[in-house]
């Protein structure tokens, strides 16, 4: 059996703490270093912001970032929303085709706790998973009817954070 037939797990990245992208894209690292496919949605977060963009696809990984150049903050606004849903829909080819080793839906589950994505239909995504493929959701909010589903789940705490001390996100570790 290879390596890649025993691939088609669920991990979840979660909880208030930082690490939870930082551990997903050191997933995807590793998958790249192995030789596998790796594919990347981003939800809530727009394109060509973020430093882990640029260099994970120079790295031989696709990526696709649906947020807006805007955070959300309180209450989604449609177009939020429907960024949110053009995410999934894309998210449902890629974990479904068999041609990825990793997928990763990175802050899907923050567009859950906002409700700009319905659970049950994050529930079929994940049942719609080919077999062989890896899966990644990352997040604060994670529903916890979501880690039933899961093989892995992680949540990062909090303990002590740079932001209680007024400093803000920094770019290259932050962002």
């Amino acid at each position: 059996m290879s390596w890649k037939e025993k691939l088609g797990l669920v991990h979840i990245y979660t909880g208030n703490g930082k690490g939870k992208t930082t551990a997903a894209f050191g997933l995807a690292v590793r998958m790249l270093g192995s030789g596998g496919n790796v594919a990347i949605v981003q939800f809530m977060k727009a394109p060509k912001v973020y430093g882990e963009q640029k260099k994970i696809e120079e790295c031989g990984a696709l990526m696709e970032s649906f947020g807006l150049p805007k955070f959300v903050h309180g209450k989604p606004t449609e177009e939020d929303i429907e960024a949110a849903k053009k995410a999934l829909a894309r998210a449902r080819e890629l974990v479904s085709s068999g041609e990825w080793d990793l997928v990763i839906l990175d802050e899907i589950c923050v567009a859950l706790g906002f409700n700009m994505l319905d659970v049950e239909e994050v529930k079929e995504l994940i049942k719609s998973k080919a077999p062989n493929t890896e899966l990644v959701l990352t997040g604060r909010y994670c529903p916890e009817e979501l880690f039933e589903l899961a093989d892995y789940v992680t949540e990062m705490r909090e303990v002590k954070h740079p932001y209680q001390k007024g400093i803000l996100a920094r770019r290259g570790v932050e962002y």
